[in-house]
């Protein structure tokens, strides 16, 4: 399957050759258009331009004033910032995860884990689903779950899911990989697992949920914002010249027709069948079945178990061992964390909003930057 990486845009400051670098002031906030038709009914707010997401890159680490050697690279005091700025923040960072109870402890190289014996890999989804380039996206999991497929030593894979979904075409897409996936997945649900990551949930072959999870929420939004009346009391008027009378629909300057309307419940309901078909399939239940619960709501782990949406109530450790027993694991086994290694300048400047990073994706960074160095300062 041919990968389409995003583009991402990135705003720094040059340094000239044969200046002493002086301390650069923070640029200003970038916006970055991410795609705004969600398939959750969690949602971020539509913003003043209707419905349009926004994502601001961080801006450039102050430098502190030295003189500069033509050509030289500044990545490694970049890295150094980078570093330092982590550790002030307190992230922890973590290389890989082995059952304590059971064999040694994987290692990991620039490509990705080492392997020693018998494994069960897992996958952390704890995001909004879409498209950067995470565990959360598409490409991410398209990397980590290659990462898995190219390992004989790892025999099936835990998906742990924390994620209310997000936009609605990555999540058919992740939906997707996970079924034609060549080596059995266990899903462990954790506080959420709802709307695009229960979809792509639902495409594993059993499911774990607390008693506790809100899962579920099989149903699809499309918010368009109206700000003409706002607009007008602020003094602000729009004069929009577009090839069509309906390609100015969703930039909130006026409100939709009852046509438009029309049309947009129709791609609604169009995505949401394809919503209820997918899990259909991938549950082996009956479309009508899942239907009756394509509410939008949420349920609790009993109530999902209940509906065929899981299969138990489990934890962690219990899929774990349903993942030992689907991978035909006889006695110990190893546990690693796979990490997608797919960068993006965007994931780079989304860093200081992280809530976590580990050692290996610092790495992946660093090599990164080396092989970008011309493009940022010399």
């Amino acid at each position: 399957m041919t990968e389409q990486q995003p583009q991402e845009n990135f705003s720094g400051q040059p340094v000239q050759n044969n200046a002493p670098v002086q301390p650069q002031q923070s640029a200003p906030q970038v916006p970055v258009s991410q795609q705004a038709v969600a398939s959750a009914s969690y949602t971020a707010a539509p913003a003043p331009n209707g419905g349009t997401q926004q994502v601001y890159g961080a801006a450039p680490a102050q430098y502190p004033q030295q003189v500069v050697a033509p050509k030289k690279s500044h990545v490694g005091l970049i890295i150094g910032l980078v570093v330092a700025a982590l550790l002030l923040l307190g992230f922890v960072g973590t290389i890989a995860s082995c059952s304590s109870a059971l064999g040694s402890l994987a290692s990991v190289s620039d490509m990705g884990v080492i392997t020693t014996g018998d494994t069960v890999a897992v996958i952390n989804m704890d995001g909004t689903i879409q498209y950067d380039g995470t565990n959360n996206s598409p490409e991410g999991l398209r990397d980590v779950l290659m990462q898995a497929e190219n390992d004989d030593n790892i025999k099936a894979i835990v998906l742990r899911v924390d994620s209310g979904g997000g936009l609605s075409a990555a999540g058919e897409e992740m939906s997707q990989l996970v079924a034609e996936c060549k080596k059995p997945i266990v899903v462990s649900s954790a506080s959420m697992n709802a709307s695009a990551a229960y979809e792509i949930s639902s495409q594993a072959e059993y499911i774990y949920t607390d008693l506790a999870t809100a899962i579920g929420s099989i149903g699809t939004i499309m918010s368009v914002a109206d700000l003409s009346e706002l607009y007008e009391k602020i003094g602000i008027k729009y004069t929009d010249i577009a090839s069509a009378d309906s390609k100015n629909s969703s930039y909130g300057h006026r409100p939709l027709t009852e046509d438009e309307i029309a049309h947009e419940q129709a791609m609604v309901d169009e995505i949401n069948e394809a919503f209820i078909e997918n899990v259909a399939k991938g549950r082996g239940m009956d479309v009508e079945d899942v239907r009756k619960v394509a509410t939008g709501e949420v349920f609790t782990g009993r109530m999902a178990v209940e509906y065929g949406l899981a299969d138990a109530s489990g934890t962690y450790d219990d899929a774990l061992e349903k993942a030992k027993e689907l991978g035909g694991i006889q006695g110990d086994y190893d546990v690693v964390t796979l990490e997608s290694s797919y960068f993006t300048w965007s994931s780079l400047l989304g860093l200081s909003s992280s809530s976590k990073i580990d050692v290996d994706s610092l790495a992946k960074m660093v090599e990164a930057l080396e092989e970008s160095s011309n493009n940022i300062a010399y």
